[in-house]
């Protein structure tokens, strides 16, 4: 897909829960370039001294009708806490899109029952699977979100996720949903017995937890995509700060992935 620099200018933020924000970004001059699910973008930072590499930001939303870009910032260092300290009207510059994204399954075709499909998330990785859901359900599919975190105020954009699909929460703490993290959540053992309702699940979130993720999914013959969260300061696959072992050898996360296919121990590139 092409890429592009552009100036986008910040229509509003909005602030989830303490350190998290999403940010509602537009093209003034034009409409913004096609996005698939799992791609991300590459922010500059201005006004840092200490931020001198763009920040890779997954893709939250895009809403074609309002010709929007949501990007859900964690603000946990210097430069997203400068991202997430930006006000209206501010200009963001990005480079757009980046990374190869999530496998889309064909519309579905009139008279055909569509199986459902899982999308499993924890923490700020919840950011791209609303993009993915809401392609999901464009296409005629079904999505069911199983969303984590450490606690109640960890789980954002609820209301969202559940306007799309039935939404399963865990808490580790118990504050929310079941106790426990995703992968111990009752589905897994309901899927044991009808898993052939489900046709995919796709991931993204701490590595750990996708790994074990995809542990769970091997265990229950069910296809598994991850989108890896790598720091990524080129978007390119130029300075390859973003390296992880795959079935190919070690490659760049922002160029094969962000997102990978589990049907391994090890990741494998997805080739299209």
């Amino acid at each position: 897909m092409t890429k592009y620099i552009l100036d986008l200018e910040l229509i509003s933020k909005e602030i989830l829960n303490e350190g998290y924000v999403v940010l509602r970004l537009t093209d003034p001059q034009a409409l913004l370039p096609e996005m698939r699910p799992g791609q991300f973008v590459e922010v500059r930072v201005d006004g840092s001294s200490t931020t001198f590499l763009r920040r890779p930001i997954s893709i939250n939303r895009v809403v074609r009708e309002s010709n929007e870009l949501w990007l859900l910032v964690h603000a946990v260092g210097d430069g997203t806490r400068r991202m997430a300290s930006l006000e209206a009207g501010a200009t963001v510059n990005v480079v757009l899109p980046l990374g190869n994204g999530f496998t889309l399954p064909e519309p579905v075709a009139e008279g055909i029952e569509p199986q459902s499909r899982l999308l499993v998330g924890g923490g700020v990785g919840t950011a791209p699977l609303l993009a993915l859901g809401e392609e999901l359900v464009a296409r005629g599919h079904k999505p069911v979100f199983l969303l984590g975190g450490r606690s109640a105020k960890d789980l954002m954009q609820l209301d969202l996720f559940r306007q799309l699909g039935e939404v399963l929460v865990t808490t580790e703490d118990g504050s929310a949903g079941e106790r426990g993290f995703v992968t111990q959540h009752s589905v897994w053992s309901q899927l044991s017995t009808t898993r052939s309702q489900l046709s995919t699940v796709y991931t993204c979130g701490p590595k750990p937890m996708m790994m074990a993720v995809a542990q769970k999914c091997r265990e229950l013959g069910l296809a598994c995509e991850a989108s890896f969260e790598n720091m990524m300061a080129c978007g390119l696959g130029a300075c390859l700060c973003c390296v992880e072992e795959t079935t190919e050898g070690n490659v760049c996360v922002c160029k094969e992935g962000p997102v990978f296919a589990m049907d391994g121990p090890l990741p494998r590139p997805i080739r299209r």
